[in-house]
């Protein structure tokens, strides 16, 4: 569990937001820029992780910007010679914009991306990995989890992989430290900027794990 130091500046999701806004439109820093060392920032952990675990790796990656993320690291680890199963969370032609760079970049790279659905679940819970990136709901989340991502969640929970979650872990609200359903349970989170509200309230105390704060070029 991540101690919380005097002085140090915690977000809310909406203030999280709105640093991610400020960095675009008052700074000029692209969204692609900030995704970019996001996932980088992802990849270089998991190398660390790498060192001491053995097993394949899996991403599993939704279709918005934290999708993005874990599809910049996936290029990431695949240049540092590790090629990872990739699963996501929905169709390829439901990933829009700065995600879409990243998932495009991968495909001429001939990595294979396998669109989770109902249909094929048992297939990737039959897997095993010795560890998974979390990288299928961000910051944003509000509301009710869909089915897929639901089930998606409760498939990396029950694996015995090292879970390493982007941001946040899937499911935790970064406001109320809530969920929404179930909620990853993570090993490690990479967080950027600053560590979420929710990450030290309720639920969240016991789903993040280590938590370690990387800079993306947004300035507090």
């Amino acid at each position: 569990m991540s101690k919380i130091k005097q002085g140090e500046r915690i977000l809310t999701a909406a203030q999280s937001g709105a640093l991610d806004k400020k960095a675009v439109q008052e700074f000029g820093v692209p969204v692609l820029l900030l995704m970019e060392n996001a996932g980088r920032s992802v990849s270089e952990e998991a190398l660390k992780i790498l060192q001491t675990r053995q097993g394949r790796v899996a991403i599993f990656c939704g279709i918005g910007n934290n999708g993005g993320d874990g599809l910049c690291a996936a290029r990431h680890l695949l240049t540092a010679g590790i090629r990872a199963d990739i699963y996501l969370a929905g169709r390829i032609a439901d990933v829009k914009n700065e995600a879409r760079v990243n998932l495009d970049i991968l495909l001429r790279l001939k990595q294979k991306i396998t669109q989770a659905s109902p249909g094929n679940l048992s297939l990737i819970k039959g897997k095993k990995y010795g560890l998974i990136i979390d990288a299928l709901l961000g910051v944003g989340l509000k509301g009710k989890i869909r089915y897929l991502y639901q089930e998606l969640i409760n498939i990396i929970n029950a694996s015995k992989a090292y879970v390493l979650s982007v941001d946040i872990p899937s499911g935790l609200d970064a406001s109320s430290g809530k969920a929404a359903g179930d909620c990853i349970k993570a090993d490690k989170t990479v967080t950027f900027v600053a560590k979420k509200r929710g990450m030290i309230s309720n639920f969240g105390r016991a789903c993040c794990g280590d938590i370690l704060v990387r800079s993306i070029g947004a300035r507090l």
